[in-house]
Order: C-alpha cells, then structure tokens, then sequence
C-alpha cells in the first residue's frame, strides 16, 4: 500500500494522474493466443497434465452449454468440435462476476452505458473442459 500512495504522489508531482487516463483509455485488444500455444505445446510435451489444463468451473461450463457461440475449430485437447466462446463483461453497475454477453445486441447494449467495459472471451469445450481466456478487450 506504501508504494501505491508513493506512486501516486509522484504522479502528482510530476503532473500525471491516473484518473486522467481513465478517461481517455485507448480502446484496444488483449490477445492470449501466445500463451495458449504455449500451454498447449507443455501439454504435449507432457509438463502440464491435462487435469491442470481440462479444469473448467461448472459455471462457466453451464453457460458453455447454454449462453455461447459456436466457434469454427476443434477443441485441441479431445478434438472435438464442441470448441465454444463465453464472452463476460464487468464494468460499473454490472454484477460482481460480470455479465454473460452472446450476441452483438447485447454488447452494443453495455456500449451504451457510462463507464468503461471490459470483455474477456473465453474459449470452452463442452466435452472436456478445456478453457482458456482467449482475448480480452475494452468496449
């Protein structure tokens, strides 16, 4: 905590305050596929069981199965083409554990509330839990 009060009076001082960035937060994309191959490649070469990487909550299997859009690839741990994309947003005034978002409609709907949104895609497979965040970007 000491350091995060250090940090912000130095940004004071120098003129910069982090509550200046937030409004002019740059809209961008987070790509995870990097690390996803990464894990998949220690998954093969037998240093990541699939326990560790097949471990999906129930929740997010439960709107796997129903709140999510088919994806066009197979599951690259069963190869399966049950492969799915969650998509949850959290920002102010939604729940805690964000909002499940399936279409363009509903995302367009966030969009036009005060406030900055995140999305984080995640991509699921129904058949044998594997998960993992795909891309995450601000609305």
């Amino acid at each position: 905590n000491n350091v995060l009060s250090g940090l912000l009076n130095y940004c004071y001082l120098m003129g910069f305050l982090p509550s200046e960035l937030v409004k002019t937060q740059p809209k961008g994309e987070i790509s995870y596929l990097l690390e996803r191959n990464n894990l998949l490649e220690k998954y093969s070469l037998g240093e990541v069981s699939i326990h560790d990487i097949c471990d999906a909550h129930p929740e997010l299997i439960r709107a796997a199965h129903n709140y999510s859009i088919p994806i066009e690839a197979c599951c690259p741990i069963c190869e399966d083409s049950t492969l799915v994309k969650v998509s949850y947003v959290f920002g102010p005034r939604l729940p805690s554990h964000g909002r499940c978002v399936n279409t363009k409609k509903d995302l367009d709907r966030i969009r036009k509330r005060k406030g900055t949104f995140t999305c984080y895609e995640i991509e699921v497979c129904t058949k044998c839990s594997w998960n993992h965040l795909s891309k995450a970007f601000t609305l």
